[in-house]
């Protein structure tokens, strides 16, 4: 799957008490009933994020989380790397290789070849070997994970397939924008197909670090999102921002909880849930058409559609964004595969030009909006998740309101 990154910390600890009574016996030779275990303590299941400038010092927003890496079985051998972006329309985690200090080991193939990734993005692509590490955010582990080493010095000859999809080779944090990127969307693996078949641009063998061939590579050893491998609060996420400023903000910070309805701080309550399908895509509404290929995804920093009335920017490096007289506000409608619509909703759209002009300091803008290559898409991108609670349910995993894959809000 393309991810769409390019376009697209609060600690909360939670303590079990148990009271025991103690009771007595008739003396006639009966045993007191032993009381229950207490219960186990729950599951420090919530990571702080963060819409900052990013460790390039030009991110807007972009949500941010910090995340640990181990080799694998070590509790020494850690590392814990801040700004790493957190994606919901991506799946596995994705390290630049320049900030790593732990060694971590490359996966190999059962004839000893090693297992490479090229990652394509909408604006250009990604080239790295896939390593293993544990992996732990909060208190949420994954063991043994697949992860991708992008930018790599080893593995320095990137496939001609891979790199002739168009766009810039990201493979520093300057070109990334951040230290990594986290996919938590609501599936399980990045590229399944290429778990059949040897895929142009997808998984490579490596004979060499420098020779690398496409290749099938078995499912476990894919690159996966971690919440699917968390012993508990598997089964999807919520972020949970706060509203921002129509001109902006410095900063924002909220949370990232794990799991839905498992434990008291991730209730569903009575939002809206819209399913969505194999590409975890919806329908929306928008100006007279209905556009198949919609989504709404934290890891685009701005909303993305398309409309010729609009006036677009005409200063360098904006063309491609929308520059209003006037702050606009748009209708949209959203329908789930379930047949649910969230109706009537609207949007605003602000002068890209103006709002960076007058706070340069600032990184979130929740009217930042720009055009849309695929004229049949609506990419409604991090300002959606301002001032709301979102989640994101896996599939085929159950919560209280429904089974994934499906966003709630």
């Amino acid at each position: 799957m393309v991810s769409t990154r390019a376009l697209r910390i609060f600690l909360s600890l939670a303590f079990a008490l148990s009271a025991v009574s103690c009771g007595g016996g008739s003396g006639s030779g009966g045993s007191m009933t032993p009381p229950p275990p207490p219960p186990p303590p729950a599951t420090n299941n919530v990571a702080s994020v963060i819409v900052d400038q990013g460790p390039s010092g030009n991110s807007v927003n972009t949500l941010f989380v910090s995340v640990t890496v181990c080799a694998p079985g070590s509790t020494t051998a850690c590392q814990t790397i801040d700004h790493i972006q957190v994606d919901t329309g991506s799946y596995g985690l994705r390290l630049l290789a320049p900030v790593l200090t732990v060694t971590l080991p490359v996966e190999t193939l059962a004839n000893g070849n090693t297992v490479a990734e090229c990652t394509q993005f909408v604006d250009g692509f990604s080239w790295g070997p896939i390593v293993t590490a544990d992996v732990q955010i909060a208190g949420e582990t994954a063991s043994s994970l697949p992860v991708q080493s992008i930018g790599d010095s080893r593995y320095t000859a990137v496939p001609s397939d891979c790199s002739s999809g168009g766009g810039m080779l990201e493979d520093t944090v300057a070109d990334f924008g951040a230290n990594g990127l986290l996919g938590i969307g609501p599936f399980d693996i990045d590229q399944p197909a290429c778990a059949t078949a040897a895929e142009t641009a997808c998984y490579y063998a490596c004979a060499s670090p420098t020779s690398c061939t496409n290749s099938a590579v078995p499912t476990a050893m894919l690159v996966s999102n971690p919440v699917t491998h968390f012993a508990s609060d598997n089964n999807g996420i919520m972020i949970s921002l706060p509203s921002v400023p129509s001109a902006g903000q410095l900063t924002v910070t909220g949370s990232l909880i794990f799991g839905i309805d498992t434990q008291s701080n991730n209730a569903s309550g009575t939002q809206t849930v819209l399913t969505l399908d194999n590409n975890a895509e919806l329908l929306m509404m928008f100006n007279g058409q209905t556009l198949a290929n919609s989504f709404i995804d934290s890891g685009s920093n701005g909303i993305y559609f398309t409309d010729t009335a609009l006036v677009t920017c005409t200063a360098m490096g904006l063309t491609d964004f929308y520059c209003p007289s006037n702050t606009l506000t748009l209708g949209l409608s959203i329908q789930g595969m379930n047949g649910v619509m969230a109706n009537n909703l609207t949007f605003d759209v602000g002068n890209a030009a103006t709002m960076l002009s007058a706070n340069p300091t600032f990184n979130a803008f929740p009217l930042l909006a720009g055009t849309n290559p695929n004229t049949g898409s609506f990419d409604y991108g991090l300002p959606f998740f301002y001032g709301k609670r979102v989640a994101v349910a896996v599939e085929g995993d159950n919560t209280a309101v429904g089974t994934g894959p499906y966003i709630a809000f």
